[in-house]
């Protein structure tokens, strides 16, 4: 049973809870918002029992593991393309849609945690641990620009990869196929295509240098995603092919790859060629020194943009676009912007709790983990267009900067702020309130949240 019947979020989240609900099964819809509330309001160690407390769900515990495993099983990608199709209907994408695909890990424990392996460790911190016991996640984010405080990847759909390895841990008859994280980073791309068949703006994808490899760039061509992603140093790139008029063409295909070979290294050790361009790039506009040409590529299939940026230091690094018209602007852009879901891994880890649900079947552990990347999404969008004063009140602490963005615990925080509030004056009724009742709520409210 339920405890007590939560309050009805605010809108936008409450039009996605009610449409995602009807996606479950009737004997177990009852419990879709309350558990997503729960993520919403939990504090401390987030595991699940921390959810269907703040939720609250009691005795029907055992019906609330069962909606976790469900969402992982199968209503995942019809979940996310719900809070997609909300979300595109009240952000404006701008000139062109762009999206970020990119992995990372959360800590587990115990031999019995499906799915769990050790991996490379990107953040090895002080004490350089370079492998990490966990389960690693391929997620695919939404980049948009807030108007006024910075870049935002708002998650929309992940896929756990499991080592083939690791395989074997669980048993046969809920086992999964091997799939490689490239396999996964396409899967993603043709449901990333999927859900914007109707529009006329371009999709752009970025990724890092670990998915510039040719199975992504086969199926972004086919989906007719334009790609953007880091070069390697030693990228055996090539000139153009002469172009041969038609009437002097012989029997065959054209060529697809010039005959010389492109050295990125001798490209950016020379003098000539830099170019200034202003981008906006880590939440200001920037002047960027650069060098950029066309030269074809096999993994991308034939012909790419390449853009060399040299950094103040000296240092340089490129970058490639399979849009050979694609201006450096958009892809400096582009390639600035992938660096916004590194930061929405750390919040969706350190704010929103994912990794600490302390479930084992790996199906489970894939519909929490979803329910932390909704949860911060659906934060995100509901602080949209809130006023500053809504969201952050920094005259109890006179050291920090006022005018300070708020950040994402800020906005969570003004979420449960808000629900919490609406409760009491819901219960409270029509009746007027003493204003000693109203500050003490208020106090305790504050102190809550």
């Amino acid at each position: 049973m339920i405890c007590r019947q939560p309050l009805k979020p605010p809108d936008p989240i409450d039009s996605f809870l009610s449409k995602i609900t009807a996606l479950f099964d009737e004997r177990h819809a009852d419990l879709v918002e309350p558990l997503f509330l729960g993520e919403l309001l939990a504090h401390g160690l987030r595991t699940a029992t921390a959810w269907f407390r703040a939720g609250g769900i009691s005795d029907d515990f055992r019906r609330a593991y069962t909606v976790l495993g469900s969402l992982g099983r199968s209503k995942v990608p019809a979940c996310a393309a719900v809070l997609f199709a909300d979300l595109r209907g009240t952000i404006d994408p701008g000139s062109h849609w762009l999206f970020a695909i990119d992995d990372s890990p959360t800590k587990r424990y115990g031999p019995c945690v499906e799915g769990a392996g050790l991996h490379h460790n990107p953040t090895p911190g002080p004490a350089q641990q370079k492998f990490v016991y966990g389960h690693i996640w391929v997620t695919t984010a939404w980049v948009v620009r807030h108007p006024q405080w910075h870049t935002l990847a708002l998650p929309l759909l992940a896929d756990l990869y499991i080592r083939d390895q690791d395989l074997p841990k669980i048993a046969p008859d809920h086992r999964p196929d091997f799939v490689t994280k490239l396999d996964l980073a396409v899967t993603q791309i043709h449901w990333t295509a999927e859900q914007l068949r109707d529009s006329n703006r371009p999709i752009w994808m970025v990724v890092d240098g670990f998915y510039t490899k040719r199975p992504v760039f086969r199926e972004a061509q086919a989906e007719g995603v334009i790609l953007v992603g880091r070069l390697r140093w030693d990228a055996a790139l090539r000139d153009l092919p002469p172009q041969v008029p038609q009437s002097r063409r012989g029997r065959g295909r054209p060529p697809k790859y010039g005959k010389r070979r492109l050295s990125l290294a001798k490209r950016a050790g020379h003098a000539q060629g830099w170019e200034q361009v202003t981008c906006f790039q880590y939440q200001e506009e920037v002047t960027k020194t650069v060098k950029t040409f066309l030269a074809t590529w096999s993994p991308a299939g034939g012909v790419i943009r390449v853009v060399i940026v040299k950094e103040d230091d000296g240092s340089w690094r490129a970058y490639c676009c399979t849009d050979p018209t694609a201006s450096v602007r958009d892809i400096l852009e582009a390639a600035a912007g992938r660096t916004a879901i590194e930061q929405t891994f750390k919040e969706v880890k350190e704010v929103e709790g994912a990794g600490e649900q302390q479930l084992r079947y790996w199906r489970a552990n894939e519909g929490a983990y979803h329910w932390c990347l909704w949860g911060y999404t659906v934060v995100e969008w509901w602080a949209w267009k809130e006023p500053f004063a809504q969201l952050c009140d920094r005259t109890a602490s006179p050291w920090d900067r006022a005018d300070r963005r708020p950040s994402h615990a800020d906005r969570r925080k003004a979420l449960q702020r808000r629900m919490l509030l609406e409760e009491f004056w819901q219960c409270w009724g029509e009746g007027p309130c003493p204003p000693e009742i109203r500050d003490v709520v208020e106090s305790l409210v504050e102190m809550a949240a």
